[in-house]
């Protein structure tokens, strides 16, 4: 927790005002499947928000960062609810969404924490509701770099730990997740992107 809020402090807007490539991908995505409501895990200052609002979407946000979420509020007010604290401590409400939109979290959890952000996540959506998340690949220039903690996971950038995916990790920790679609996409690092739909009944 310290990490990102001390990076929020110090950074401020880090990745800039413009949103992620997935978050794109993630509303048209969204948008052909008549998705109203939307839960951000990890939505930082609101990048990736505005999209979502744009599209006529409700946003609800998690976030760890006091600062981030400050800055958030600065720049959309009350239009997106946003719950204090870690991803970890889930469910925040008892609210089920139709679209869930995680970018570039999932991999700074441990093992454990990943399978239960999945598990939260799904738990979270309506029937028929839609996740899309996004997934730091073994493509990456920094998979290897710094100390290895465990299982392709290293804790590099002063702290940050992280877990590089292959495709093999994708499926094992996807799938019980409603899995239909993983490709791949380039931000600021190579990604998984991953798709899952909660199928009704």
């Amino acid at each position: 927790m310290e990490f990102w809020e001390s990076a929020f402090r110090d950074k401020q807007e880090m990745w800039g005002p413009e949103p992620a490539q997935a978050a794109i991908i993630a509303k048209e995505y969204f948008i052909e499947n008549g998705v109203k409501n939307v839960l951000i895990p990890g939505i930082g200052y609101g990048r990736n928000a505005q999209l979502f609002l744009e599209a006529g979407m409700q946003v609800t946000g998690i976030e760890i960062s006091a600062t981030a979420i400050a800055l958030a509020k600065k720049h959309y007010g009350e239009k997106i609810s946003i719950h204090h604290g870690s991803v970890t401590g889930m469910p925040f409400d008892d609210q089920k969404y139709d679209g869930i939109f995680c970018y570039a979290l999932i991999h700074l959890l441990d093992t454990e924490e990943r399978k239960k952000l999945v598990r939260d996540c799904f738990n979270q959506l309506e029937e028929g509701g839609y996740m899309v998340f996004t997934a730091i690949t073994k493509e990456a220039a920094t998979y290897g770099q710094g100390k290895l903690i465990g299982k392709d996971r290293y804790e590099q950038f002063g702290g940050v730990r992280v877990f590089f995916y292959d495709d093999e990790s994708i499926q094992d920790e996807f799938k019980e997740a409603g899995l239909i679609e993983v490709s791949k996409i380039t931000e600021n690092f190579p990604f998984y992107l991953v798709k899952g739909k909660k199928q009704p009944g």
